[in-house]
Protein backbone atom coordinates (compact mmCIF):
# COMPACT_ATOMS: atom_id res chain seq x y z
CA UNK A 1 0.00 0.00 0.00
CA UNK A 2 1.39 3.33 -0.75
CA UNK A 3 2.41 5.45 2.20
CA UNK A 4 1.91 9.01 0.85
CA UNK A 5 3.38 10.46 4.21
CA UNK A 6 7.04 8.69 3.61
CA UNK A 7 7.45 9.31 0.29
CA UNK A 8 7.15 13.23 1.05
CA UNK A 9 9.41 12.38 3.83
CA UNK A 10 11.79 10.55 1.47
CA UNK A 11 11.31 13.48 -0.97
CA UNK A 12 12.06 16.33 1.80
CA UNK A 13 15.27 13.91 3.17
CA UNK A 14 16.59 13.32 -0.68
CA UNK A 15 19.79 15.41 -1.08
CA UNK A 16 19.13 16.95 -4.03
CA UNK A 17 15.56 18.61 -2.29
CA UNK A 18 17.22 22.00 -1.38
CA UNK A 19 18.78 22.69 -4.57
CA UNK A 20 15.93 21.94 -6.63
CA UNK A 21 13.65 23.69 -4.57
CA UNK A 22 16.13 26.92 -4.28
CA UNK A 23 16.23 26.56 -8.20
CA UNK A 24 12.49 26.01 -8.87
CA UNK A 25 12.01 29.23 -6.42
CA UNK A 26 14.14 31.43 -8.28
CA UNK A 27 12.90 30.79 -11.87
CA UNK A 28 9.46 30.88 -11.01
CA UNK A 29 9.93 34.22 -9.02
CA UNK A 30 11.87 35.32 -12.30
CA UNK A 31 9.08 34.64 -14.27
CA UNK A 32 6.73 36.62 -12.04
CA UNK A 33 9.46 39.81 -12.43
CA UNK A 34 9.37 39.38 -15.98
CA UNK A 35 5.77 39.32 -16.84
CA UNK A 36 4.72 42.13 -14.08
CA UNK A 37 7.98 44.04 -14.15
CA UNK A 38 7.25 45.36 -10.47
CA UNK A 39 9.85 46.25 -8.38
CA UNK A 40 8.57 44.46 -5.66
CA UNK A 41 8.84 41.76 -7.56
CA UNK A 42 12.78 41.21 -7.07
CA UNK A 43 13.60 37.59 -7.96
CA UNK A 44 16.01 37.64 -5.33
CA UNK A 45 14.01 38.72 -2.39
CA UNK A 46 10.88 36.56 -3.52
CA UNK A 47 12.74 33.49 -4.15
CA UNK A 48 13.92 33.99 -0.80
CA UNK A 49 10.03 34.65 0.47
CA UNK A 50 9.28 31.58 -1.17
CA UNK A 51 11.97 29.07 0.25
CA UNK A 52 11.84 30.01 3.93
CA UNK A 53 8.04 29.16 4.46
CA UNK A 54 8.88 25.83 3.14
CA UNK A 55 12.02 25.40 5.35
CA UNK A 56 9.98 26.17 8.18
CA UNK A 57 7.48 23.59 6.78
CA UNK A 58 9.78 21.23 6.65
CA UNK A 59 12.11 21.59 9.56
CA UNK A 60 15.27 21.97 7.87
CA UNK A 61 17.73 23.83 9.57
CA UNK A 62 20.25 26.41 8.29
CA UNK A 63 23.35 24.11 8.13
CA UNK A 64 21.07 21.33 6.50
CA UNK A 65 19.63 23.84 3.55
CA UNK A 66 24.17 25.38 3.25
CA UNK A 67 25.17 21.70 2.76
CA UNK A 68 22.17 21.22 0.51
CA UNK A 69 22.97 23.77 -1.53
CA UNK A 70 26.71 23.42 -1.86
CA UNK A 71 26.65 22.67 -5.55
CA UNK A 72 24.37 25.90 -5.96
CA UNK A 73 27.72 27.49 -4.13
CA UNK A 74 30.20 25.67 -6.54
CA UNK A 75 28.84 27.33 -9.64
CA UNK A 76 28.98 30.94 -8.02
CA UNK A 77 32.38 31.32 -8.93
CA UNK A 78 32.14 30.82 -12.85
CA UNK A 79 28.97 32.36 -13.22
CA UNK A 80 30.84 35.51 -11.56
CA UNK A 81 33.65 34.95 -13.87
CA UNK A 82 31.51 35.12 -16.81
CA UNK A 83 30.84 38.26 -15.78
CA UNK A 84 34.01 39.08 -17.92
CA UNK A 85 31.86 38.54 -21.24
CA UNK A 86 29.87 41.95 -20.85
CA UNK A 87 33.32 43.72 -19.85
CA UNK A 88 35.41 42.42 -22.60
CA UNK A 89 32.82 43.24 -25.04
CA UNK A 90 32.45 46.84 -24.06
CA UNK A 91 36.23 47.15 -23.61
CA UNK A 92 36.44 50.14 -25.93
CA UNK A 93 33.41 51.97 -24.33
CA UNK A 94 35.03 51.43 -20.70
CA UNK A 95 38.33 53.12 -22.13
CA UNK A 96 36.79 55.73 -23.75
CA UNK A 97 35.09 56.49 -20.01
CA UNK A 98 38.31 55.84 -18.27
CA UNK A 99 38.58 58.48 -16.01
CA UNK A 100 35.01 59.23 -15.62
CA UNK A 101 35.32 55.72 -14.21
CA UNK A 102 38.10 55.85 -11.82
CA UNK A 103 36.44 58.99 -10.49
CA UNK A 104 33.01 57.27 -9.86
CA UNK A 105 35.11 53.97 -8.14
CA UNK A 106 36.81 56.32 -5.87
CA UNK A 107 34.04 58.94 -4.83
CA UNK A 108 31.54 56.62 -4.82
CA UNK A 109 32.89 53.43 -3.52
CA UNK A 110 34.18 55.54 -0.40
CA UNK A 111 30.56 57.08 -0.11
CA UNK A 112 28.74 53.24 -0.25
CA UNK A 113 31.67 52.33 2.23
CA UNK A 114 30.84 55.43 4.56
CA UNK A 115 27.20 56.16 4.65
CA UNK A 116 25.84 53.45 6.18
CA UNK A 117 28.58 53.03 9.25
CA UNK A 118 28.15 57.11 9.39
CA UNK A 119 24.67 56.27 10.23
CA UNK A 120 25.12 53.26 12.47
CA UNK A 121 28.04 55.72 14.52
CA UNK A 122 24.97 58.40 15.06
CA UNK A 123 22.36 55.88 16.43
CA UNK A 124 24.87 54.71 18.79
CA UNK A 125 26.36 51.17 17.35
CA UNK A 126 28.38 49.80 18.87
CA UNK A 127 31.99 48.77 17.31
CA UNK A 128 31.34 45.64 16.17
CA UNK A 129 28.11 46.45 14.51
CA UNK A 130 30.21 49.07 12.90
CA UNK A 131 32.76 46.86 11.65
CA UNK A 132 30.07 45.04 10.38
CA UNK A 133 28.72 47.10 8.17
CA UNK A 134 31.19 48.50 6.58
CA UNK A 135 32.13 46.24 3.79
CA UNK A 136 28.34 45.70 3.36
CA UNK A 137 28.61 47.07 -0.05
CA UNK A 138 30.69 44.11 -1.73
CA UNK A 139 29.63 40.33 -2.11
CA UNK A 140 29.03 38.24 0.68
CA UNK A 141 32.29 36.14 0.21
CA UNK A 142 34.80 39.10 0.41
CA UNK A 143 32.60 40.87 3.04
CA UNK A 144 32.29 37.96 5.43
CA UNK A 145 36.09 37.54 4.79
CA UNK A 146 36.59 41.34 5.46
CA UNK A 147 34.36 41.81 8.74
CA UNK A 148 36.20 38.79 10.50
CA UNK A 149 39.66 40.57 9.60
CA UNK A 150 38.85 43.95 11.19
CA UNK A 151 36.31 43.12 14.51
CA UNK A 152 32.90 42.29 12.86
CA UNK A 153 31.05 39.00 12.46
CA UNK A 154 30.81 37.52 9.12
CA UNK A 155 27.32 35.86 9.44
CA UNK A 156 25.88 39.28 9.80
CA UNK A 157 27.95 40.78 6.97
CA UNK A 158 26.30 38.74 4.96
CA UNK A 159 22.76 39.62 6.08
CA UNK A 160 24.32 43.48 5.52
CA UNK A 161 25.27 42.48 1.97
CA UNK A 162 21.83 40.63 1.25
CA UNK A 163 19.87 43.67 2.29
CA UNK A 164 21.82 46.24 1.13
CA UNK A 165 21.93 43.87 -2.29
CA UNK A 166 18.01 43.73 -2.73
CA UNK A 167 16.96 47.35 -1.50
CA UNK A 168 19.50 48.36 -3.96
CA UNK A 169 17.95 46.47 -7.11
CA UNK A 170 14.72 46.92 -6.00
CA UNK A 171 14.65 50.91 -5.78
CA UNK A 172 17.83 51.91 -7.54
CA UNK A 173 16.07 51.29 -11.40
CA UNK A 174 13.49 53.89 -10.14
CA UNK A 175 15.20 56.25 -8.03
CA UNK A 176 17.74 56.59 -11.04
CA UNK A 177 15.10 56.84 -13.30
CA UNK A 178 13.28 59.61 -11.73
CA UNK A 179 16.75 62.01 -10.85
CA UNK A 180 17.62 61.56 -14.39
CA UNK A 181 20.14 59.33 -14.68
CA UNK A 182 19.36 57.83 -18.53
CA UNK A 183 23.28 56.99 -19.19
CA UNK A 184 23.82 53.03 -19.59
CA UNK A 185 27.29 53.60 -18.04
CA UNK A 186 26.08 55.71 -15.19
CA UNK A 187 23.50 53.76 -14.07
CA UNK A 188 25.54 50.37 -14.41
CA UNK A 189 27.98 52.16 -11.80
CA UNK A 190 25.58 53.16 -9.55
CA UNK A 191 24.16 49.69 -9.54
CA UNK A 192 26.99 47.90 -9.11
CA UNK A 193 28.83 49.87 -6.21
CA UNK A 194 25.95 50.32 -4.20
CA UNK A 195 24.00 46.67 -4.65
CA UNK A 196 26.81 44.34 -5.76
CA UNK A 197 25.99 41.33 -7.86
CA UNK A 198 22.34 41.83 -6.82
CA UNK A 199 22.38 45.04 -8.52
CA UNK A 200 24.67 43.62 -11.37
CA UNK A 201 22.29 41.09 -12.39
CA UNK A 202 19.35 44.07 -12.73
CA UNK A 203 21.52 46.21 -14.56
CA UNK A 204 22.43 42.98 -17.17
CA UNK A 205 18.12 43.22 -17.69
CA UNK A 206 18.45 46.68 -18.59
CA UNK A 207 21.43 46.78 -21.05
CA UNK A 208 24.61 44.48 -21.97
CA UNK A 209 26.47 47.95 -21.55
CA UNK A 210 25.04 48.42 -17.92
CA UNK A 211 25.64 45.25 -17.03
CA UNK A 212 28.97 45.37 -17.98
CA UNK A 213 29.81 48.80 -16.37
CA UNK A 214 27.99 47.38 -12.95
CA UNK A 215 30.51 44.35 -13.29
CA UNK A 216 33.18 46.10 -13.48
CA UNK A 217 32.04 48.44 -10.06
CA UNK A 218 31.37 45.73 -8.18
CA UNK A 219 34.70 43.75 -9.15
CA UNK A 220 36.76 46.90 -8.59
CA UNK A 221 35.20 47.95 -5.24
CA UNK A 222 35.16 44.61 -4.06
CA UNK A 223 38.75 44.28 -4.91
CA UNK A 224 39.91 47.38 -3.41
CA UNK A 225 37.97 46.50 -0.13
CA UNK A 226 39.30 43.52 0.41
CA UNK A 227 43.27 45.42 0.53
CA UNK A 228 42.26 48.68 1.69
CA UNK A 229 39.96 48.44 4.08
CA UNK A 230 41.79 46.05 6.57
CA UNK A 231 44.55 48.32 6.24
CA UNK A 232 42.46 51.39 6.79
CA UNK A 233 40.94 49.98 9.89
CA UNK A 234 44.33 48.84 11.13
CA UNK A 235 45.90 52.41 10.34
CA UNK A 236 43.05 54.18 12.68
CA UNK A 237 43.43 51.76 15.09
Amino acid sequence: MFDGQAALRALIDHPLFCFALTLAAYQLALALYERTRWVVMQPVLLAMLMVIPVLLLCDIDFARYRDGTQLLSLFLGPATVALAVPLYLNLRRIRQLFWPVVLTLAIGGLFATLAGVGLAWWFGADEMVLMTLLPKSVTSPIAMLVAEQIGGVAALAAVFVLITGVLGAIFGPPLLSWIGVRHPAARGMALGITAHAVGTAQALQESEETGAFSALAMSVLGAATAILLPLAVLFLR
